[in-house]
């Protein structure tokens, strides 16, 4: 057995990338991506064929040739793209993580004019964009403007900044598309289906109808053909697995586009989480679709398109991780594409499929050596009810895996899903010493219907069992010693840490909640208005309904709040001050309940952040102390002793 990793900074794992997110201009030109400046990401634009090896591997947005085009020192900027015709950059950004999103916009061609905020308007979400290829000048807007509980659509100018709008909501649409020839909608009737409808004076008539059995959130994706008269979708009609179908716009009927035997589209989580790559892949400026993802224990792509079927094989020639981030010119000849892998992310290429030559861009983090780094391994694990979990093992690099301090790390939603990619929070401890195991419990998303409807009824039930069952498991193989346990996870998954605590604190030397939710009543009664709609397919018939008293007193028994009394295990709590899905209540309940009886509780409070943390200052404050926590209690290594 080798030596043990050496012990790499917090700040190493959690710094800003030197360069990341890139995406290539339609004329295929130019890259925009995020560097750093003044310690928050910011939009950077070079010439695609300037030199990108020197002094930017280095120094980021320092190197020579790189224009930075944003201007933010509050907040990273997460969300960005080109308009189809490359004449301007847009991207979204929230105050604190209030999420309440606006759209600002950058213009090319006056690089000394700042950045214009299109939708400048307190209070008020931007929930969906839309750039018509038809139509590169304009884009079509959805906005809580009139109440916070109505999305209305709005015709947007970019170039004056000009809002018109298109359609007013009568109060029960969830969602706006616009066509070259029509409006559609999407509405959810009582009971749960989603209905999709054409807009006709200020009328609906319906086109299609979805399950409620089929669908929990929204119907993901939802992308229109090119011309107009389609809608590609992901559905689960008939099947445990989600499929790629098309949805004609006139008579309703729904004929499949493309499938694969044993895994899911890869939705719903990339619409949650802009980390991860759209499940279908789209030519940028005309729409046309490439491709579909499908993510098992690791990702597989079927081409769609006949020119792309030669371009994939080329691209996935450019590294052994999976195919992620892809953008190419209008010709669809010269490509920017970027990596999902365990140990070394994001590594961006060019690909020229003209002359068949490519090179290498960047690394985001060139400081990170992947032979430091720990293995992700996907595994699978049985539930005592015989249900399949998939799950994933990172072992610490250079030591004998036995008997190791172990980190169950719980993932949020809990509709998502866990996956092969490189995950610094998992690195880091794996660097630290700590065996980490990750359980796509049932309620995950990606792995069939039937996996996550097992879990309706079942927060803290059976959802707690998959964990303890994989835990029992590491112990079982000798990976894990049982009295060196943490669980930690954000929130769902700190909602789970706290079930640990309080429903099983035999199991658990320690706990940590990251935004969990502590009262399910609380949760199900406060969300945000513009969401509250869509909430039947799953909260409420998932966790329950807190407006009938027999499921209002189950869900207070689900709660880690009304079990408090039974925590023992040394807890730190994280928060977001402006969390607006799960209030900052839910935690400082739970603090001073703990500390009003002396119990050993650390309380980790930023008032900059919202759900999940986004600025680098903010991650490397939880992250050292979450270093600090775990070494004091699981015995792990730790270069923070303060």
């Amino acid at each position: 057995m080798t030596a043990p990793s050496k012990l790499i900074a917090v700040e190493e794992f959690f710094g800003s990338p030197t360069r990341s997110r890139a995406l290539l201009s339609p004329d295929g030109t130019k890259v925009a991506y995020l560097a750093p400046w003044h310690g928050r990401l910011n939009v950077f634009i070079r010439d695609l064929d300037s030199d990108w090896a020197t002094p930017d591997d280095i120094h980021g947005a320092d190197a020579p040739g790189a224009r930075r085009i944003t201007s933010d020192t509050r907040r990273n900027i997460d969300t960005f793209f080109w308009t189809t015709d490359g004449r301007y950059l847009l991207f979204q950004q929230d105050t604190d993580g209030d999420e309440n999103w606006h759209l600002h916009r950058v213009d090319l061609t006056r690089p000394d004019e700042p950045a214009v905020d299109l939708t400048p308007f307190e209070g008020v979400r931007l929930t969906g964009v839309q750039l018509p290829p038809d139509r590169p000048g304009t884009a079509f807007v959805q906005l809580t403007m009139r109440r916070p509980d109505l999305i209305d659509l709005f015709r947007l100018d970019l170039a004056t900044g000009r809002l018109t709008t298109a359609a007013e909501n009568p109060g029960d649409i969830l969602s706006w598309l616009h066509t070259p020839d029509r409006l559609l909608v999407f509405t959810m009737e009582e009971g749960g289906d989603h209905v999709l409808s054409e807009w006709s004076q200020g009328e609906p008539r319906p086109i299609a109808r979805f399950p409620g059995t089929d669908v929990l959130l929204a119907v993901f994706p939802a992308v229109l053909t090119p011309d107009g008269n389609g809608l590609w979708i992901g559905s689960a009609r008939g099947s445990d697995r989600t499929r790629l179908v098309r949805v004609d716009l006139t008579t309703g009927e729904q004929s499949g586009v493309d499938s694969h035997p044993v895994f899911d589209l890869d939705t719903p989580r990339p619409e949650a989480d802009p980390r991860f790559p759209s499940s279908l892949i789209l030519h940028p400026s005309t729409g046309e679709l490439l491709g579909a993802r499908y993510l098992g224990a690791r990702q597989e792509i079927h081409a769609l398109d006949p020119h792309f079927a030669t371009v994939l094989p080329r691209l996935a020639e450019l590294s052994d991780g999976d195919l992620a981030h892809v953008s190419c010119d209008v010709t669809a000849q010269r490509w920017v594409v970027d990596f999902t892998h365990d140990r070394d992310p994001g590594v961006t290429w060019f690909y020229d499929h003209a002359t068949g030559q490519a090179r290498r861009l960047f690394r985001p983090f060139p400081h990170l050596d992947p032979a430091q780094l720990a293995p992700v391994t996907p595994i699978t694990v049985t539930a005592r009810d015989g249900l399949a979990l998939p799950c994933h093992l990172t072992l610490p690099a250079g030591v004998e895996p036995r008997d190791l301090p172990t980190v169950l790390l719980v993932h949020g939603g809990p509709w998502y899903r866990d996956s092969w990619c490189y995950d610094p929070e998992v690195q880091l401890l794996a660097n630290r010493g700590y065996a980490v195991l990750q359980v796509n419990f049932r309620g995950s998303t990606g792995y069939g219907k039937a996996h996550t409807q097992a879990a309706i009824g079942q927060f803290a039930g059976r959802m707690h069992d998959d964990l303890i069952d994989a835990l029992d498991w590491a112990v079982e193989q000798g990976y894990t010693d049982p009295d060196r346990v943490a669980i930690y996870g954000c929130s769902y998954g700190g909602y789970a840490a706290l079930v640990g605590a309080a429903f099983t604190p035999d199991r658990f030397a320690a706990a940590v909640s990251y935004t969990g939710m502590s009262d399910l009543v609380d949760l199900v009664q406060s969300v945000v208005p513009v969401a509250r709609r869509l909430v039947e397919n799953s909260y409420l018939l998932y966790i329950g309904d807190p407006d009938d008293p027999r499921q209002e007193a189950d869900m207070l028994a689900r709660s880690p709040i009304s079990r408090v009394d039974d925590i023992t295990a040394p807890m730190l709590l994280i928060h977001g001050a402006n969390d607006v899905r799960v209030a900052r209540r839910h935690s400082d309940r739970i603090v001073d309940a703990l500390r009003s009886r002396g119990a050993e509780v650390e309380y980790l409070l930023n008032k900059t952040e919202g759900h999940w943390f986004i600025n680098t200052d903010s991650n490397i404050e939880l992250y050292r102390t979450l270093e600090r926590f775990l070494a004091r209690h699981l015995g792990g290594r730790s270069l923070t002793t303060s």
